[in-house]
C-alpha cells in the first residue's frame, strides 16, 4: 500500500480538490444545502476558515486557513464527507472493496491537497477556484456560477462584479 505524505502545517493554509466517486454526478450541486449543513457543524466543532470555495455538481475546490495549533485537515474532510454521504439515500454503486469495509460510494477516497507557499500561490489558487465555472463550461461568467465564493469577494470589492479572465492562464499544471 503506497503511504502518501501530506504537508501538515498548523496554521497553515491549503488548496484542495475532492472528487466524487462518480464524476458525471450532479449531487453536490443538487444538494447543496445539505453540504453547506455538513460544512457549518464540522465547523462548529472542528473551526477553520474557508478563504475560498466553488462546489461544482461531481467535485469541489477549497481554501482553507487551519487554526494555530492546529493541521488535522484530514479530520474535518473525513467528517464532512460522512454527514453528506448520511444524508443522501444509499442508491450509488459501490465496488467490492467499498461494501467490505462498509463504505459508501458517493466520494473518491483520496483528494488533493497542496500547501499554500505565499501570497501569489495564494491568489493564484483562489483565481483557479473563481474561474473553476467557466472552465467547465457552466457559466460565461464566474459571478454567474451560485455556489462559489467569488460572491464574497466581489461584496467585499476585492474583485469586479464582471470579473473574469483567460481560462488558458489557470491550469493546473501551472499552479505547481
Amino acid at each position: 500500500m503506497t503511504q502518501y505524505r501530506r504537508s501538515l502545517t498548523p496554521g497553515s493554509t491549503y488548496f484542495f480538490t475532492v472528487n466524487l466517486s462518480n464524476r458525471r454526478s450532479k449531487l453536490l450541486t443538487s444538494h447543496v444545502e445539505v453540504l453547506r449543513k455538513a460544512f457549518a457543524a464540522v465547523m462548529a466543532a472542528h473551526p477553520f476558515v474557508i478563504d475560498a470555495m466553488v462546489v461544482m455538481p461531481d467535485h469541489l475546490h477549497a481554501v482553507w486557513t487551519m487554526p494555530p495549533d492546529d493541521a488535522d485537515y484530514a479530520l474535518r474532510w473525513r467528517l464532512i464527507k460522512t454527514r453528506f454521504s448520511r444524508a443522501m439515500p444509499r442508491t450509488e454503486r459501490r465496488s467490492v472493496s467499498r461494501m467490505a469495509k462498509g463504505e459508501r460510494g458517493i466520494w473518491q477516497r483520496r483528494y488533493w491537497e497542496h500547501e499554500i507557499r505565499d501570497a501569489i500561490d495564494m491568489q493564484r489558487h483562489v483565481d483557479y477556484i473563481h474561474i473553476n465555472p467557466v472552465k467547465h463550461g457552466y457559466v460565461a461568467r464566474a459571478a454567474d456560477w451560485p455556489h462559489s465564493s467569488i460572491h464574497r469577494f466581489i461584496e467585499r470589492g476585492d474583485l469586479p462584479c464582471d470579473w473574469a479572465c483567460d481560462c488558458e492562464e489557470i491550469t493546473m499544471g501551472e499552479r505547481a
